[in-house]
């Protein structure tokens, strides 16, 4: 009987060990396909604001497999606040709607989820190897060669390109003089900071602090999460950037209490306080997605591109990291599969991967920008029309997580 390829030394190459990377690795290792992860880092690391997943992506972890699920489990922060606190009943009167999707019930720092499930039973420590940036790729002899800037390479029988919004290695499968192999600006920005629970609970009062909420406003947003199993609160607030041109690698920077918005200063009495408890360290993010030029193809001959190198998306449906795992579960079920035993098998695979996944993942990039527009008030046709802000936010969550299941694909 023939082995299986992908059991075989060569196995599959992972570019990049953020957290798609990394929960493809656990994914594909536990239904006992070789793989390496190429980190181009020191660490594994993830920049974001923080991530919440809704219940498709938890469906997704577990179709990955269930240490997926389990270790992103043991980090995530759930809403804090019990239903008798102090000031809950008094405040909420106060709210234009209340909106879950499934999204307060379990935020994280994306550096926690990636500590845990680097270190969880069954990750393997060798699985990884860092420094090591691609600068070009070869397909020769049967097997793909990577190389990196160390003047070392490495072979596999697939490439599966696993990298952040910022990567080089859309190149490899759209092209080098394509449009599509570079994220564009979205003139918007973010302001992040966290603040101590204790702090945020003594000015803001448990209710408003301890749960996940969103502040809307004229040309900005606020949101506020717990993180940190409680110890902190997450700050994230997103406004017009009046920067023109910004280079995508180039697209944090720190800045200090003083660089916040001043489209939010003279909002509520909620937003104000909040602003205030933001230590002097503030990081501040240019927002990149893929709406402008979306990628043709996720695939081509024995390459593939997954989560935010070939979908990246504004955040503003909340469901980025999520579509990421959705894109593993389905591609390490299928990568599984016994009648992938040759080359051409792998081919005919990845294809049939670009066709499942391409239809949905392009209506989050198209649906994200868009979907900022509502919480500032800029929406055409809702204004700032309460009912109707809250009939989109509900419609895009379910077509998101309502009946969305991993094993529609």
């Amino acid at each position: 009987m023939q082995r299986p390829l992908l059991v075989q030394t060569a196995g599959i190459a992972i570019v990049g060990g953020g957290m798609a990377g990394i929960t493809l690795a656990l994914g594909l290792v536990n239904r006992g396909i070789s793989c390496k992860i190429h980190e181009r880092g020191h660490i594994f690391s993830e920049i974001d604001a923080g991530v919440t997943f809704a219940s498709n992506s938890i469906c997704a972890m577990e179709a990955c497999d269930l240490s997926v699920s389990t270790a992103f489990k043991a980090v995530a922060t759930h809403g804090l606040c019990k239903p008798n606190c102090a000031n809950m009943f008094e405040r909420r009167k106060e709210l234009y709607f209340d909106f879950s999707g499934g999204y307060h019930d379990n935020g994280s720092e994306p550096s926690e989820v990636l500590f845990s499930l680097y270190n969880w039973e069954g990750s393997n420590s060798d699985i990884a190897e860092f420094r090591k940036r691609v600068v070009d790729e070869s397909d020769d002899q049967g097997l793909i060669t990577l190389y990196f800037t160390d003047d070392t390479t490495a072979t596999a029988e697939a490439v599966i390109e696993a990298d952040d919004v910022k990567s080089h290695v859309r190149r490899f499968i759209l092209g080098f003089e394509n449009h599509e192999i570079h994220a564009c600006y979205s003139y918007k920005c973010a302001y992040r900071g966290p603040i101590p629970m204790e702090n945020a609970i003594a000015e803001l009062g448990e209710d408003m602090a301890a749960n996940t909420e969103m502040h809307l406003g004229l040309d900005g947003h606020v949101i506020t999460l717990p993180v940190d199993r409680g110890e902190t609160m997450n700050v994230v607030a997103f406004t017009r950037s009046k920067e023109g041109s910004i280079d995508p690698h180039r697209s944090t920077r720190a800045a200090t209490e003083k660089d916040t918005p001043s489209e939010l200063a003279g909002w509520s009495k909620n937003v104000t306080p909040i602003l205030s408890l933001l230590n002097e360290y503030v990081d501040t993010w240019a927002i990149f997605d893929m709406l402008d030029y979306p990628a043709s193809t996720y695939a081509k001959e024995r390459k593939v591109l997954i989560g935010d190198v070939a979908h990246v998306a504004s955040p503003h449906h909340g469901s980025g990291a999520g579509f990421g795992i959705e894109d593993i579960a389905v591609l390490a079920e299928m990568l599984a599969a016994p009648a992938v035993k040759t080359h051409k098998g792998l081919r005919a695979l990845f294809q049939a991967f670009d066709l499942c996944r391409s239809p949905r993942t392009q209506w989050h990039i198209a649906g994200s920008r868009p979907n900022g527009r509502p919480d500032e008030w800029q929406a055409e046709g809702v204004g700032v029309d309460i009912e109707k802000i809250a009939t989109e936010a509900h419609e895009r969550s379910e077509k998101i997580a309502g009946r969305y299941q991993i094993n529609d694909c």
